[in-house]
């Protein structure tokens, strides 16, 4: 889940960038700081900008930098258990498959893509049932839910686990064929083909 939070920090203003303005400089300082790292609160920080309410500069003893107050919002991304997502699929591995979110990645153990049985083919690669023909291969748009969340102290350490088993998830495609088959009556005999013309 994406959320806007209005924050107050102060930030150092050294002489060398005196001359510039205040608020580029400012934005630039914040963007290095906080854009990418994580806080275990709040989530990914994904953005900082509108930048504001900068005040005076104080000056400290052995310092010949400015020090300001300053105003701004932060776009962060926190994914939550049981949340649902749409996501692309970046990778695939024999063991699952990798869903972009956002500014991270889950994992969708093979085990967890679908209720059919799958098997990788190195030669696409993709997942494949050999049952429906249904397939998952990388740059397909999917539904998952997260499952668990171990947010640790960058990106790359952090783990989603994601699941596509439930009704609803998955491929899109999948679905439609999902609400084909519900709506097809029950032991409705199927159409003979129509006989071919005899010749003259």
């Amino acid at each position: 889940m994406y959320t806007i939070y209005a924050v107050k920090d102060t930030f150092r203003l050294p002489p060398e960038q005196f001359n510039k303005n205040i608020e580029e400089v400012a934005a630039d300082i914040l963007q290095r700081k906080y854009e990418g790292t994580i806080d275990k609160q709040l989530g990914v920080v994904v953005a900082i900008y509108n930048i504001r309410g900068i005040s005076d500069g104080s000056i400290y003893a052995g310092d010949p930098a400015t020090h300001h107050n300053v105003e701004f919002d932060l776009l962060a991304y926190m994914p939550y258990p049981e949340e649902i997502i749409a996501g692309e699929v970046t990778e695939l591995v024999e063991f699952g498959a990798f869903i972009r979110i956002g500014p991270m990645e889950g994992l969708v153990h093979v085990s967890q893509v679908t209720n059919e049985f799958l098997t990788f083919d190195k030669k696409l690669p993709a997942f494949v049932s050999r049952k429906s023909g249904r397939s998952l291969k990388r740059g397909d748009i999917v539904f998952a839910k997260i499952s668990t969340v171990s947010m640790k102290n960058t990106v790359k350490d952090s783990k989603i686990a994601l699941t596509m088993r439930p009704d609803g998830l998955g491929k899109e495609e999948w679905q439609r064929e999902n609400e084909r088959m519900k709506s097809r009556p029950q032991g409705q005999p199927r159409r003979r083909s129509e006989k071919k013309e005899k010749k003259a």
